[in-house]
């Protein structure tokens, strides 16, 4: 029906006691909203956008690395051991784990789709079941970059008050404790005594 009056659409979409065509409408609606679905889509929507289909494949490729080191190793290997997944796979999910911090640092200042917001859901469900697999299933970890600046900072900060109080102690001078004797008339205790002697 190519007639947009009013009176054609409420009897259509409402015309039955549920107005299910309607309810239909708003649940998917709001779905595709809180997905942010479109920021996976060009900004026409006419399809994926480029960043998103690389993030894609590099999910794509994870995963078969993943299942690749896996294949006839399950029986021999005990629940722990998943070296060769994490020496042979490594680089697969660095890229793919920076590709997802680019991919968000670029969506909050506005990103291909011209939405700002989260990432879409699909992206966000790919990198969390990717992020589960290298940490809790087979155990990987990346070494942080950060450890050893880290420690330099905090050893430095900790021997701050040792080297204070330490230039303090040889930059200043001592001061000795020097006795003046007195120049006065000796006490009348004293005085008693001699004229005993003397009497």
């Amino acid at each position: 029906n190519s007639s947009e009056s009013h009176n054609c659409a409420k009897s259509i979409l409402t015309s039955d006691r549920l107005q299910i065509v309607v309810t239909l409408s708003e649940f998917f609606n709001e779905t595709w909203e809180a997905a942010n679905c479109a920021n996976c889509l060009k900004n026409n929507s006419e399809g994926l956008s480029n960043s998103t289909e690389e993030f894609l494949d590099l999910f794509n490729k994870s995963l078969t690395c993943f299942e690749h080191n896996l294949q006839g190793r399950t029986v021999y290997l005990s629940p722990n051991n998943y070296t060769e997944v994490c020496k042979n796979c490594n680089e697969t999910y660095t890229k793919l784990n920076d590709l997802y911090n680019n991919l968000q640092r670029m969506n909050r200042q506005g990103g291909e789709a011209g939405h700002s917001a989260h990432l879409c859901i699909d992206v966000e469900d790919a990198m969390n079941i990717t992020r589960k697999l290298w940490s809790r299933t087979f155990n990987c970890s990346v070494p942080c970059s950060d450890t050893v600046p880290v420690i330099a900072v905090s050893s430095f900060i900790l021997f701050l008050p040792i080297v204070f109080y330490l230039s303090s102690f040889l930059h200043s001078k001592q001061k000795k404790r020097i006795l003046i004797l007195p120049k006065r008339i000796q006490s009348n205790a004293n005085l008693v005594n001699i004229q005993e002697k003397y009497s």
